[in-house]
């Protein structure tokens, strides 16, 4: 895994735990390594205290070509919506400027206590806005 300067993208070489028997990726490792895209990407948020939890409440894989061992994938997080509780990701995974899969994600924020779905802090909010297309 190779960290790009900017928050939003995440260079990552496809290493051979990955492949399957046909010879290109498994699967669910598009999902893993856009996951890993977004911890680097929210590493970058401001920090505060009583943060609500956020967990992944959809997840939805498009597969257009398939990569290989050692392809240089590039993962690129984009904000796709910011609702009142959740926020909707869009990863884009490229290679050599190709489009090769897209990941939705939406994460829903939930009390540390109770776990139910909370409203979005207005700091975090306003960070994601600057993300927005």
């Amino acid at each position: 895994m190779k960290s790009s300067e900017r928050a939003d993208v995440l260079d990552i070489r496809i290493p051979f735990r990955d492949i399957d028997m046909t010879g290109v990726m498994h699967n669910a490792a598009y999902i893993t390594h856009a996951e890993a895209a977004l911890a680097h990407f929210w590493r970058h948020r401001p920090q505060m205290e009583g943060e609500p939890l956020f967990s992944a409440s959809r997840i939805e894989c498009r597969l257009h070509q398939p990569l290989q061992l050692d392809d240089v994938a590039r993962f690129t997080v984009r904000i796709d919506k910011i609702g009142g509780k959740s926020i909707g990701f869009n990863i884009s995974v490229d290679k050599s400027k190709r489009q090769m899969a897209e990941i939705e994600m939406i994460w829903t924020a939930h009390d540390r206590e109770t776990a139910a779905p909370i409203a979005l802090p207005e700091d975090i909010r306003d960070w994601l806005y600057q993300y927005l297309p």
